[in-house]
């Protein structure tokens, strides 16, 4: 995260790296020495970068103040200043505008673009890099986003780790990465000034006030996340002035999005700034609110990257459906109780995904039952018969609980009096089901403990691995679930938290997914699929009999839908189900709304099985 600006209007020149004798004449210096904090003499701008290894994400926020334009080269042969290249204004205002700069890996390039040009208040864009170029020809010149400047900051899951004085070690990563630059509300602050309108911050020799709002912005694909604003106090008499001053520099956010009661947009103290410094009101002041390139931040730390492209293994979903599709019997396990502070403790990732592919399973005619744990069995139960109402599942689901009471409990449980010849399910699922670290603990993603809310279903994972015929899959988003245990030497290096909250238990299958519940659809979707397949349903029968395709309606009915997926989280709102990042009653799994975000998905899946 980008350092907010800092507040020093030192007098003096300090050199960078490149050194005096390449800088221009009139080219601002550096106060300090790149420390978090440091600024331009000129414009208090920021000079700490920060950069997001394991995310592949740097989060840029520094200057080209406006001073006057002499030559192509004026700022362009500075020294902090090649990281973020000259952008005029052109004959208008004949000085340069600050860019936030936001480099992220090729993979989230095109949803952040789509994010930005949905979101366009907050985060005008102004250039997009090709991948791996750290030089912005179109934009200046002589710039190398690796080493021009002073510091960087290194953030490793979101918590900031050290700090580098070059990316240059890290130049193979940066190959497969693009750079956003992005417009920045500093870049208006003059435009005040020359209609007369005193710019509070800059009087008051400090940053200008940021803030979150509860205002949603416009998700797209991973990123989404509220609004943040930046706020500058103008008088009375002088809003319409404001207005119409920044009304046409759209790629510096444009116009305020508010004027007064900071309440509207859920900010409840202005001297509470989230972040930036507070500045001070004079009497006849009213708060004036612009959009904020800060959002962009907000987006990236919300982003569902959290190391766990690294768990994937391929074919993964192909060769768990295939398993699946011959299977005749299937167990479906779900549950991770990490909201324990609330009664009920249950997420609302995984039972959506579980209820999905059971729904296909009861369309393909498999017997198919659910395991959960004693204390969550009402709840579970209530959920269901409201599934069944909305046409979500056909009919009942058998839901059991297990405990272990002898060493051949799990045996038992799976298998008619124990018999590994005479197994009752042919597949397991756990999708987004707790599971068991190497320590015998169960750990949400914060490294808390649960294991007092979790019943031993491992256990029948584990006895499983005896039982000749019978496979095992699990479904998770960030390898403390069951089944994980496959992966857990990369959970261990890139989650956050993954030494302590890996699960030790493997399945034969590993699905990851940015939330299980992608992963429970995407099974669903992948059973139509091979279900539809002609010479898949051959196979299945061995060529004897008549072809299933005409039960193609059937099945296709009891895919995942917008519509369903809706109705059944507005049920598990109503039971008091919540997010598990957030501990959110609302419509979201996993801190990202459906709208815009899970609905999204449910369709590109949709879109994928009608090809």
């Amino acid at each position: 995260m980008a350092s907010p600006r800092g507040a020093s209007r030192e007098a003096g020149r300090s050199e960078g790296r490149r050194g005096a004798s390449r800088r221009a004449a009139g080219a601002p210096a550096l106060c300090g020495r790149g420390q978090p904090g440091s600024c331009c003499r000129q414009c208090r701008a920021p000079v700490t970068i920060s950069f997001q290894l394991w995310s592949s994400i740097i989060l840029v926020n520094i200057c080209k103040c406006s001073s006057e334009y002499d030559s192509a080269h004026s700022l362009i042969e500075g020294t902090l200043f090649n990281l973020v290249p000259s952008i005029h204004f052109g004959r208008r205002t004949r000085g340069y505008k600050q860019a936030n700069v936001v480099i992220l890996h090729k993979s989230l390039a095109d949803d952040f673009e789509k994010f930005c040009r949905a979101n366009k208040g907050p985060l005008p864009l102004l250039y997009r890099s090709k991948p791996g170029d750290w030089k912005c020809p179109s934009l200046g010149s002589d710039s190398d986003i690796r080493t021009d400047c002073l510091q960087y900051r290194l953030y490793e899951n979101g918590a900031c780790t050290g700090s580098l004085k070059s990316l240059k070690e890290y130049t193979e990563q940066l190959k497969d990465m693009v750079t956003f630059y992005l417009g920045c509300s500093f870049s208006f602050e003059k435009a005040l000034q020359n209609a007369g309108i005193a710019v509070r911050n800059v009087e008051q020799k400090c940053n200008v006030s940021m803030y979150k709002t509860a205002v949603p912005c416009y998700s797209v694909s991973t990123f989404c996340c509220n609004l943040v604003v930046t706020m500058r106090p103008i008088p009375a008499n002088k809003l319409e002035a404001a207005v119409l001053a920044t009304a046409e520099l759209e790629e510096s956010h444009g116009a305020p999005v508010h004027m007064g009661n900071p309440g509207l947009l859920g900010i409840q103290d202005l001297s509470k700034p989230d972040y930036g410094d507070p500045v001070h009101l004079h009497a006849d002041d009213i708060p004036v609110f612009w959009a904020c390139g800060v959002t962009g931040v907000e987006a990236i730390i919300n982003c569902r990257d959290r190391g766990i492209i690294h768990l994937h293994h391929q074919d993964e979903l192909l060769k768990s459906c295939l398993s699946i599709s011959h299977a005749r019997s299937v167990l479906i396990t779900t549950g991770f109780p990490t909201n324990f502070t609330y009664e009920p403790p249950e997420e609302n990732d995984g039972p959506p995904g579980a209820f999905a592919i059971a729904a296909m399973l009861q369309a393909l005619e498999k017997d198919v039952a659910i395991v959960t744990d004693q204390r969550a069995l009402n709840l579970n139960k209530k959920i269901m018969e409201e599934a069944i109402q909305l046409g979500i599942l056909k009919r009942p689901i058998p839901l059991l609980s297990y405990q272990k009471e002898s060493r051949d409990s799990a045996l038992m449980f799976l298998c008619k009096n124990g018999n590994r010849g005479r197994p009752r399910f042919d597949h397991l699922i756990a999708i987004e089901r707790a599971g068991m670290a190497a320590d015998g603990n169960y750990y949400n993603a914060r490294k808390v403990n649960i294991k007092h809310l979790v019943d031993p279903i491992d256990e029948l994972f584990l006895a499983a691995k005896t039982i000749p015929g019978v496979a095992t899959t699990g479904v998770g988003d960030g390898g403390n679930e069951l089944g994980m245990g496959k992966v857990k030497d990369a959970v261990k290096k890139y989650i956050k938290n993954g030494d302590v909250i890996a699960c030790d238990v493997e399945a034969d299958f590993t699905i990851v997914a940015g939330v299980s519940n992608w992963g429970g659809y995407a099974i669903a979707c992948a059973l139509y699929i091979l279900s539809t397949c002609d010479i898949h349903d051959r196979y299945l029968r061995k060529a004897v009999g008549f072809p299933q395709l005409s039960k193609k309606m059937v099945w296709l009915s009891a895919l995942p839908s917008v519509t369903k997926e809706e109705k059944l989280l507005k049920t598990l709102v109503q039971h008091g189900v919540r997010s598990g990042k957030t501990a959110s009653l609302e419509m979201e799994v996993d801190g990202l709304p459906f709208y815009n975000t899970h609905s999204l998905m449910i369709e590109k899946l949709l879109q994928e099985v009608q090809q």
